[in-house]
């Protein structure tokens, strides 16, 4: 008896890795509870298009042998004619899965200066929606049907802005809630898998990328890969895929050293030899639960013997803490604060996005929220 074909297969392998710390925790539950608790709940974030779908049908195929429970939300952003009908369908395919409970959630997706353009926006929109009825429903993880074509999409627009490491690495296969399993299947095969198993998946015709005023993302995906295809040969998604995920390992230790480095600069700064014991006053999130203004204050020297791509991400953390908010802190904003650190000549404050300034103090950084 022959198996599955290779794209159900691998779609099914990948699910089990992404789900495997969901299973293990139900197994310790169902042992130590009494009564034991309902089985972990999965949702499944359903457009109706191949890459969802093909999710959606291997979830319901995967979970259950798991001990999991599974159930669907579709977003409907109405932004399109017709988007209600098709987020309906898209939900009636979910339950003739037997997927429950599944829901369609109506979004607003905000427009205007300050929301990222309307693929941004929307896509904030729909995230903050996901996460609203994973905590109603009471779910453990949400699953996205993101395919390595996406990622690649992911990494080729991140370098057309110039972008640096975290966004270079492009979408984890692990981010809080969201999961994304499919990282490493193409496009042809969840396409695939919804014709195996008799899905007629939806094909948004923003997609397609060919006419005047097409979304970005649409046109990478249309007429810049399949140039870079053409060009440098196949494998060039693969590439970018492997280029992501080497970039994201790099960027996470980075990450963790500037954290560390951020609590020995406070603790320098409030004059404590050892890190983790210090002055509450130092603490941002302290700061603000007592109604102070928001303030961090870092040793200069501690800093400045660090090497700069963790300094400047230590920078940037202790910009966010503060107050800044993280869409407006660009990157020459790091750098103004970085000079106060290393290229310090009698210079006065630098005002940074969210009301919040920057300034050299006896030694010290100081980082504070004016209007707190």
């Amino acid at each position: 008896m022959s198996g599955p074909p290779r794209a159900v297969a691998q779609a099914r392998l990948a699910l089990r890795a992404a789900l495997a710390d969901l299973v293990g925790a139900s197994v310790r539950d169902r042992k130590t509870a009494d009564p034991a608790p309902a089985p972990p709940l999965v949702l499944v974030a359903c457009s109706g298009g191949a890459d969802s779908l093909a999710l959606a049908v291997t979830v319901a195929f995967v979970a259950p042998r798991l001990g999991l429970r599974v159930g669907a939300v579709t977003v409907d952003h109405a932004m399109q004619a017709g988007s209600a009908e098709v987020a309906r369908r898209a939900a009636d395919q979910c339950r003739s899965l037997g997927l429950d409970p599944v829901e369609v959630v109506r979004t607003e997706v905000p427009t205007g200066p300050g929301h990222g353009g309307p693929e941004g926006a929307a896509r904030t929109a729909r995230y903050r929606a996901l996460h609203e009825a994973a905590e109603r429903l009471g779910a453990r993880a949400v699953l996205l049907g993101h395919t390595a074509d996406d990622q690649a999409e992911t990494v080729l627009l991140g370098l057309a802005r110039g972008s640096g490491a975290r966004s270079l690495a492009g979408m984890r296969a692990e981010a809080g809630m969201l999961r994304r399993p499919f990282l490493d299947l193409r496009r042809v095969d969840t396409e695939e898998i919804c014709r195996v198993a008799g899905l007629d998946f939806w094909q948004d015709p923003t997609n397609a990328g060919d006419h005047p005023g097409a979304p970005l993302r649409s046109q990478v995906r249309s007429r810049v890969l399949p140039l870079l295809d053409d060009v440098l040969g196949p494998g060039v998604v693969a590439a970018l895929t492997r280029t992501a995920a080497q970039l994201d390992e790099d960027d996470a230790a980075l990450v963790t050293f500037a954290a560390l480095l951020l609590d020995r600069a406070r603790a320098v700064a409030s004059g404590q030899r050892e890190v983790g014991g210090q002055d509450p006053s130092m603490d941002p999130s302290m700061a603000a639960r007592s109604g102070r203004p928001a303030r961090d204050v870092l040793d200069v020297a501690v800093l400045a013997d660090s090497p700069a791509a963790v300094r400047t991400r230590a920078l940037r953390r202790a910009a966010l803490e503060v107050g800044c908010p993280a869409g407006s802190l660009a990157r020459s904003h790091v750098l103004e604060l970085d000079r106060l650190v290393t290229d310090w000549r009698g210079q006065g404050p630098i005002q940074l996005p969210g009301a919040v300034e920057g300034r050299r103090d006896c030694g010290t950084l100081v980082l504070e929220h004016l209007h707190n």
